[in-house]
């Protein structure tokens, strides 16, 4: 999935790493002739790239950022209870990570752009992506709710 770039750091050994819009980090060096990056090598060639897409793998993983900390949840939500809105095409806001927990039950997690089609239950999470259209559908009987996360501010 494709992301832009928001910002630039330098791990432990001094290589750049690119800050993506998902919360995701990815190393972006400049090593010829293998990888041909040589705008990484200065402050003004990165800035440059503040906005361009780099392709987050750990998005089209479901992986949500190690460093994200949940900050609210929703109510608990059952078959009946569970609006309509959520059972059609929504997404989170830019940098919004979510997991969707069931208690009881199972729900049918789908997410189209990432051709993901899953089957929830409480053995099994859902990790919604930002900005990244899905909804959800009870399989009969359950209880489930959604839990949101964000960087630590």
């Amino acid at each position: 999935m494709e992301r832009p770039i928001t910002g630039f750091e330098f791990d432990s050994e001094g290589d750049p790493v690119a800050v993506l819009n998902c919360g995701h980090l990815q190393h972006v060096r400049h090593n010829p002739p293998f990888i041909n990056r040589p705008w990484v090598t200065t402050e003004e060639g990165r800035n440059s790239m503040l906005g361009e897409m780099l392709n987050c793998v750990r998005c089209d993983k479901f992986e949500l950022p190690d460093h994200f900390v949940a900050y609210k949840r929703t109510p608990d939500f059952t078959e009946e209870s569970l609006p309509v809105a959520l059972r059609k095409d929504h997404s989170t806001r830019s940098g919004v990570w979510a997991k969707i927990i069931v208690g009881e039950g199972r729900v049918r997690y789908r997410v189209p752009t990432l051709e993901a089609d899953m089957e929830l239950s409480p053995e099994k999470i859902g990790v919604v992506v930002p900005e990244v259209p899905h909804n959800v559908e009870p399989l009969g009987s359950t209880r489930f709710f959604v839990e949101f996360y964000r960087a630590p501010v």
